[in-house]
């Protein structure tokens, strides 16, 4: 099977669109140019299409790599035969490749092993022909030093068969399918720690049951995380009272051709192979294919969060005043400029126990007048309301917009080496105040500067394969980076690392540069610096944007391969560059078929007409300002049957939690979102969505809030 061949089972696209983009993607291209900038090669194939195209070729390159080390391995052991290996090089399914390799793993020594040196193989292969009668007799005949009597002859054949069973991959597979539909999964507490006050929280699991294939990822992964913190003992079995499928007979209906006196000793090698060998082997496989697909789901709740998060609605460029507000230890204050630069910062005590409220309106409104600041971001944090109430009583000279702001990852910023070397001489207080400014200013700017883990809109993240989950992040970040675009001269080098074909040197090395030389003129300047070659200028020179730059395109999303192109639609049309962008009335003139080339066809060509259209347009809204219910301080306030306004700030497969101003957030479950069955709670809600909830049920000692959606 070729790669191709292996990618047309998964992805159903015609084979000349695998085949371009399998090719790109050897050429060292990214995903966001090629779903961009080469859409007529590979079909139109969005970002999510290609990313799992490039996931399945690895998936094929491991497949190949791992039968090139099983191959040779069995060939060292001059085992190899022409059949085997034919059977090795059909195969592209790793479980089978491994249930190939199997017998000649190398294993501890086991109970066969030793059969075998007591010279019990040809006893074992008698009973397994199933055609003599008298095998108590036939048994007798290997007695030897090792084996003393006929029962232990008999054992002994019999853990060879046990053997040979649990790597028959026959049953192996049939053993998998009865698994794969009929396996439950339950837990039980362990006893000694059932009243620990940690083991409260896994409470429900200390007696539950219920079918594998039925456990959706967060209870799965709830489980996983209790037994691994020792609480609950854990098991994964088909039990054949309650499945109505029995694996022992299963297996004895393949094993057992007829019934003569070699029957018992075969059920017996059943029995023992099952409980010993595969039920162990076999169950585990399956906790781990459903830990595969929960972490695989996580993961996907937790980067669609992340994208939404990203591209969160922007302020853009204004003077922020930003607070990340305390009672005791006061509210930290900054000042930030258009490009989010610090001017100024100040502590102030409005709240008890100093209740220096008088001083604190007086210096915030010395600082809104001299810094002439635009909006207040205010952290949802610790004493948030309180602070949002006092911002709200000054008078301000001017309206301004005041903010809350999710501080989620904002302490993991400011303590991080990034945050050092921005602000090597302010301490974590002020830093964290900054980047709650900031990412009101621009969400995507300053949160890559978090790892996402630390930001806080996922479920179990800590327990879910951290490669895979950290790999789909990675992929959500530079998704998101270049859907936007970002401008050179302002973009910090941790924005520009997550640019399509830049990385972290080369975005170290646009930073020098732009440090030495000033601001980017124009996109070809970027050839200039250090180690950017051309391969980097191709595939990332698109998703740079400068302002008001020579060529009014370098501040658009059209490639510059394409620049011939647009100047010959203008020139056509009689007009200039600039009399041509952002002219619907002109660019509706063009027709795309007149300028196709060898490089650029009919979909590419339509991108660059709507881009002309809007260049350099920023996909995301603009940043609105939420009320929140000014009676509703701390949970204490809250009431079942109160409806109140909310914000989402994290959505899970069993429902989202809404922000409705207070530290908690309340839990609206899936089955609370609106009338009828819900699959999938991101077709209800979005993150940041604005909302209206019912608040059903208090618990103010565990600081749990119930909540139902209002339509």
């Amino acid at each position: 099977m070729t790669n191709i061949e292996f990618i047309s089972k998964t992805v159903a696209t015609a084979t000349k669109n695998i085949q371009n983009t399998v090719q790109l993607l050897a050429e060292d291209c990214t995903i966001p140019f090629i779903s961009r900038y080469r859409k007529d090669q590979t079909g139109n194939l969005d970002e999510v299409v290609i990313e799992q195209i490039a996931k399945l070729q690895k998936q094929y390159d491991e497949i190949l790599k791992r039968k090139e080390t099983i191959l040779k391995s069995i060939d060292e052991q001059k085992a190899l035969t022409p059949e085997l290996k034919s059977k090795i090089d059909a195969s592209f399914d790793l479980q089978e490749l491994e249930d190939f390799y199997l017998p000649y793993k190398k294993k501890k020594k086991t109970r066969a092993d030793v059969a075998r040196e007591n010279g019990l193989e040809p006893l074992a292969k008698i009973i397994m022909a199933q055609n003599n009668d008298d095998i108590d007799f036939i048994s007798s005949r290997y007695l030897n030093a090792n084996v003393k009597n006929e029962d232990e002859a008999l054992q002994g054949a019999r853990d060879i068969i046990a053997e040979w069973i649990n790597e028959n991959i026959y049953v192996r597979k049939q053993l998998r399918r009865v698994f794969n539909r009929k396996a439950s999964i339950s837990t039980q507490v362990v006893k000694t720690k059932k009243d620990s006050e940690d083991a409260q929280k896994f409470n429900q699991y200390f007696d539950w049951s219920e079918p594998l294939t039925k456990a959706p990822a967060h209870r799965l992964l709830a489980m996983l995380r209790a037994e691994n913190e020792g609480f609950v003992k854990l098991k994964v079995e088909v039990d054949p009272e309650t499945s109505g499928e029995d694996p022992i007979d299963m297996i004895a209906q393949i094993v057992i051709k007829r019934k003569n006196d070699t029957t018992p000793h075969l059920e017996l090698a059943i029995t023992d192979s099952y409980k010993r060998l595969l039920a162990p082997a076999i169950s585990n496989e399956a906790l781990q294919e459903a830990k595969a697909k929960a972490d695989a789901n996580s993961i996907q709740v937790f980067a669609s969060n992340l994208s939404q998060l990203l591209l969160a609605p922007p302020l853009g460029e204004k003077r922020i005043l930003a607070i990340d507000p305390g009672f005791r230890s006061g509210c930290k204050v900054v000042c930030l400029d258009e490009k989010g630069d610090l001017l100024y910062n100040e502590t102030i005590y409005p709240h008890a126990p100093q209740k220096e409220e008088t001083m604190a309106l007086k210096k915030i409104q010395s600082m809104v007048n001299s810094y002439k600041i635009d909006a207040i971001a205010i952290g949802n944090g610790t004493a948030s309301r309180e602070t949002e109430f006092f911002i709200k009583k000054i008078a301000f000279d001017k309206p301004l917009q005041v903010f809350v702001v999710s501080e989620a990852g904002a302490s993991v910023y400011s303590a991080s080496k990034i945050a050092r070397d921005e602000f090597p001489n302010f301490d974590v207080t002020v830093r964290g105040s900054v980047s709650i400014g900031r990412r009101l200013a621009d969400p995507l700017a300053e949160l890559v500067k978090i790892d996402p883990k630390a930001i806080g809109v996922g479920q179990y993240q800590h327990d879910v394969d951290q490669s895979k989950l950290k790999e789909e992040l990675d992929l959500t970040v530079i998704r998101c980076v270049n859907s936007v675009g970002i401008n050179i001269n302002t973009a910090s080098k941790h924005l520009l690392g997550y640019v399509s074909g830049i990385g972290e040197k080369l975005a170290e090395n646009i930073v020098n540069y732009r440090s030495e030389n000033g601001p980017f003129e124009d996109r070809k300047q970027l050839k200039k610096v250090p180690r950017l070659g051309e391969k980097a200028y191709q595939q990332g020179v698109a998703f740079i944007r400068i302002a008001n730059a020579k060529n009014p395109l370098d501040n658009s999303a059209v490639h510059p391969e394409a620049y011939p192109i647009v100047e010959k639609m203008a020139k056509d049309l009689k007009l200039s560059l600039g009399e041509l962008i952002a002219n619907k009335e002109k660019t509706a003139l063009i027709k795309a078929e007149n300028y196709v080339t060898p490089t650029i066809g009919l979909l590419g060509l339509k991108d660059i007409i709507k881009e002309l259209e809007k260049p350099g347009l920023d996909p995301r809204k603009s940043a609105k300002v939420f009320e929140f219910d000014a009676n509703v301080k701390t949970i204490k306030d809250v009431k079942s049957g109160m409806v109140l306004p909310g914000i989402v700030n994290n959505i899970t497969n069993f429902g989202c939690f809404v922000d409705i101003g207070i530290k908690e957030s309340g839990l609206v479950h899936i089955s609370q979102l609106k009338a009828g069955f819900v699959s999938d709670v991101n077709e209800v809600v979005k993150l940041h969505q604005h909302v209206q909830v019912k608040v059903t049920e208090v618990d103010e000692d565990r600081k749990r809030i119930q909540l139902s959606m209002v339509l």
